[in-house]
């Protein structure tokens, strides 16, 4: 094989690398949105189901002191789920904001071993 056909097809053989990377990284970052919504449409639905049933109980309540109980108890619960849920979600981001520059790290990782 000749200088020029062996360059040609390493050319080539790079390029479709690049391409399943591309295309790795697109289902990975679909995957990773999809997470997102999930897991943000499972504390909504959370959240909803929580504020109902606060609801439900706090129009049972006959004294000002069990109305103040059952609302403590609610923004107790409320602000352990939104904490949790936050960590979660924020997590997710990470995971997809690791995997987005993940294809330009090996870039540069390639780039720099090719200069040497």
């Amino acid at each position: 094989m000749s200088n020029a056909n062996q360059i040609h097809s390493n050319q080539n053989f790079e390029h479709q690398q690049n391409s399943n990377e591309q295309i790795d990284t697109g289902t990975a970052s679909s995957n990773a949105f999809l997470a997102i919504a999930t897991a943000y449409g499972d504390y909504t639905k959370k959240s909803f189901e929580d504020t109902k049933l606060f609801v439900e109980k706090l129009s049972g309540v006959k004294s000002l002191d069990k109305a103040i109980e059952v609302q403590t108890e609610f923004a107790k619960t409320a602000y352990e789920t939104f904490v949790t849920e936050s960590q979660k979600i924020g997590g997710l981001y990470s995971d997809l904001a690791k995997q987005s520059y993940k294809p330009f790290g090996d870039l540069v990782a390639r780039m720099t071993s090719t200069n040497r």
